[in-house]
């Protein structure tokens, strides 16, 4: 299993429409999030910065291909095209990057 850390901007207009897509993830979607090897996956939002941070936990042994297939997934694509409007990237995201990746620094476990 392998931690991920991600992090974007939001339009602050837009943070009431976002929480509440969110409170209604589509079937489909989450469906794919999980055949894609996701668990534990959450969303936080940082105010008055305004910051989504997300983490999931991978547990598949290919991410950039399950990765890729989720891009793929047609539902996918179409909630990307309602939330992916509602946010805003970070000027200091890595080439292709969406939302910015973190990098672990601390980690206690059980």
């Amino acid at each position: 299993m392998k931690r991920y850390g991600f992090v974007i901007g939001i339009e602050p207009e837009h943070i009431p429409e976002y929480r509440k897509v969110h409170a209604a993830v589509w079937p489909e979607v989450l469906a794919q999030i999980r055949a894609s090897n996701i668990r534990n996956y959450s969303i936080f939002l940082r105010q008055p910065e305004n910051l989504l941070f997300a983490y999931y936990e991978y547990h598949g042994s290919d991410h950039a291909g399950d990765m890729a297939r989720m891009a793929e997934d047609p539902k996918t694509r179409e909630w990307w095209k309602i939330c992916g409007p509602m946010q805003a990237p970070l000027e200091s995201r890595g080439s292709g990057e969406w939302w910015a990746k973190m990098e672990p620094v601390f980690l206690m476990e059980q």
